[in-house]
């Protein structure tokens, strides 16, 4: 059961792949809707395979899964069926990403997928008071020219588009890679997140920093190696969007006792708790904030500091962040306790903990 203070904590999910929200349930109704076979006989079967050995195996599964996305209505339902479950768990904003390239593919024409999810977000925001925004993802695996094309197939959103990302697979795939990518995105008013440092190494996400420049880093937690590197992420501010649960279930850490997060929190850097895929991984955001409580100690004054993190690094009006930091502090005071809490953490604290897989 959530924490009671979580459960109602203000907070932003900064990190979570639209098409990664597909709960089993659903991806049953759409695969009987569109005539889409699946190789699982049912939906005990499809949870059951959601066991991974790392990215490398979690990946297939994914966008085998997405394969049952074949119209708006589809990617309608998929985006408002997250932000009901966002807004349960006290998520006043989101920004999502969405990797239209898996869809192209499958011939679902790029308007059928942003107008739809755009027509989410804003029924979501009259219906339930979340407000979310869009991020495109390209994906690593594939060339920069074909991640320039994606930027203008989508240039008739840009005005409602936030974003833009990069993530899949790191490894063979470095940061330089998508140079131009990221330049051509800043001067189209993108602003940017790139994947870094969860199964590649402490130097993509430096790599990363130096050659694409982005606002946001998705994961970062090798950059726990790097003590330089560490000190640059805290002297620049650099937000990044850490998905513990997802970590340990693609085995980028052992086990959540051994989660570097504690660590991130004491060396002073903008880290915020996220849910990648929750499906796929045990769970939605309130779920990765309880994860840390339990297994890292994380007290209520350390869990308000990530959900103010949380804001600080979202793309959202300034004065917005304000009005939600605003409610942080206010759930703080009003909220009783419900049971003794851990030690906070603190720049001085030095538990030991186990680095991410490199």
């Amino acid at each position: 059961m959530t924490d009671a203070f979580i459960a109602t904590l203000p907070k932003a999910e900064l990190h979570v792949h639209l098409e990664g929200t597909l709960e089993p349930e659903m991806l049953f109704a759409l695969a009987g809707r569109n005539r889409v076979e699946l190789p699982w006989p049912d939906i005990g079967q499809a949870r059951a395979a959601y066991t991974f050995t790392g990215l490398e195996h979690f990946l297939p599964l994914l966008f085998q899964a997405a394969s049952v996305l074949r119209g708006g209505q589809d990617f309608y339902d998929l985006a408002h069926a997250y932000l009901t479950r966002a807004a349960a768990d006290g998520v006043r904003r989101t920004e999502m990403f969405l990797g239209v390239q898996t869809f192209l593919d499958a011939g679902v024409p790029i308007a059928e997928q942003i107008d739809t999810v755009l027509a989410a977000i804003s029924d979501a925001r009259t219906d339930l008071g979340i407000d979310g925004a869009l991020i495109i993802t390209c994906q690593r695996h594939r060339s920069q020219t074909a991640a320039l094309e994606v930027l203008d197939l989508i240039e008739p959103w840009r005005d409602r588009i936030l974003g833009i990302g990069l993530g899949a697979a790191e490894r063979g795939n470095p940061p330089a890679k998508f140079a131009d990518y990221y330049t051509a995105a800043r001067a189209r008013g993108y602003r940017t997140t790139i994947h870094a440092g969860e199964d590649g190494p402490a130097d993509y996400v430096r790599e990363a920093l130096d050659v694409c420049r982005p606002d946001r880093i998705d994961h970062g937690v090798a950059a726990v190696t790097d003590p330089a590197l560490l000190g640059r992420l805290r002297d620049e501010a650099i937000p990044l969007t850490v998905c513990p649960l997802s970590n340990v279930a693609l085995r980028v850490v052992p086990s959540m006792a051994a989660h570097p997060l504690r660590a991130m929190v004491a060396a002073g850097l903008l880290v915020t708790v996220n849910s990648d895929d929750p499906p796929y991984f045990g769970g939605y955001v309130n779920d990765n904030y309880e994860a840390v409580r339990t297994h890292l100690g994380l007290d209520r004054a350390t869990l308000a500091t990530l959900a103010r993190n949380s804001f600080r690094a979202s793309f959202d009006d300034q004065h917005r962040i304000a009005t939600h930091i605003a409610a942080v502090d206010e759930h703080v005071r009003t909220t009783p306790l419900s049971r003794p809490s851990p030690p906070s953490v603190t720049p001085s604290d030095t538990a030991e903990q186990v680095p991410p897989r490199q």
